[in-house]
């Protein structure tokens, strides 16, 4: 079996969590291995290299050169050079969103991926998250979306507004579950401690008449990263800090697979029940868990779950969002 050869581009905080799960994975799994690393400080490829027992890579491009995947974990602002070198030398490419800073370079990537066998995944990680994949069984058909996600300030991730680097999560789940095209979007946000935007929130309407209504915060005193979707007949709460989902959802009266009933009430003739449920969460790694499946869309030759394509319509509402700041409309 021939392995999955894999370098880690990238020892910053979120890159080291990436090198250690990958290492973890290469025990785990038969079919792929590190290949080593890089980042521009000499002093972290030494410290990996020892660490791990791996290969520190002198550049780049000798990283890809010895490499059938590569994991890039760098500033946003390097992804589309490191990416396109990648692609071009038809190396399979994992990128930490977002996955470019402008929508030129991710569709210039998508051009570039296009007719190669390449396997290309964005670092999405809240699609992950257990509270989410809780939701798998139930039918998610949102008219109205309302999100909090906020967070104590830290200097990592500043290099881009706290649109590209906390609401895109919250971006790329709405596209997801919505599934039509964005009708318009009204934004406001204003920058705080950093020159970039820091606290903002925004009102995306869909073609198919769903509102989601989408607050993010990097200032904030508490951590939150809640989701609340409603829909026909259903409310669901989602928190993905707990790792945990809510449902109440409306249900014919008497029916014994509806589960606990908090309420009931009579409309035209009929009795009808409002039911509570828990949907069951197992534990999970999401980070791993992502990687693990960018490993199986390439050792099986299946579409990776979070595609370039996603990647880049995440990347372009994003964009539109601190558009409409910086220009006040």
């Amino acid at each position: 079996m021939k392995k999955i050869r894999t370098a880690v581009i990238g020892l910053g905080h979120l890159g080291s969590i990436h090198l250690k799960l990958i290492n973890e994975i290469s025990k785990e799994r038969k079919d792929t291995e590190l290949s080593g690393v890089f980042d521009s400080e000499p002093e972290k490829n030494s410290a990996a290299s020892a660490s791990y027992g791996i290969r520190a890579f002198g550049s780049v491009d000798e990283a890809l050169a010895e490499s059938d995947a590569v994991v890039i974990v760098t500033p946003t602002s390097t992804h589309f050079d490191i990416a396109s070198a990648a692609i071009l030398k038809g190396v399979n490419t994992f990128i930490e969103k977002p996955v470019t800073e402008t929508t030129e370079q991710a569709e210039r990537l998508l051009e570039l991926a296009k007719g190669k066998k390449l396997k290309v995944q964005i670092g999405h990680i809240e699609r992950f998250n257990a509270a989410i994949l809780s939701l798998e069984d139930y039918s998610l058909a949102p008219l109205f979306i309302e999100t909090h996600r906020l967070s104590q300030f830290n200097p990592r991730g500043t290099d881009v507004s706290v649109i590209q680097d906390l609401m895109i999560h919250d971006i790329d789940i709405i596209l997801n579950l919505v599934k039509s095209p964005v009708k318009a979007i009204d934004a406001n946000g204003v920058a705080i401690i950093t020159d970039k935007i820091d606290i903002a929130n925004a009102r995306i309407r869909f073609e198919n008449g769903c509102v989601a209504n989408i607050t993010a915060s990097r200032i904030s005193q508490n951590k939150m990263r809640k989701m609340r979707l409603f829909q026909k007949n259903a409310y669901i709460s989602i928190d993905f800090l707990q790792n945990s989902s809510e449902v109440f959802k409306l249900s014919e009266a008497g029916d014994p697979a509806a589960g606990f009933a908090l309420t009931g009430f009579e409309k035209d003739g009929k009795k009808f029940s409002i039911v509570y449920d828990r949907p069951q969460v197992k534990e999970v790694n999401s980070l791993k868990y992502e990687l693990n499946l960018f490993f199986d869309s390439i050792a099986n030759d299946t579409e990776p779950l979070v595609t370039l394509e996603d990647g880049l319509q995440a990347l372009e509402v994003a964009n539109i969002i601190v558009e409409k700041i910086e220009s006040g409309s």
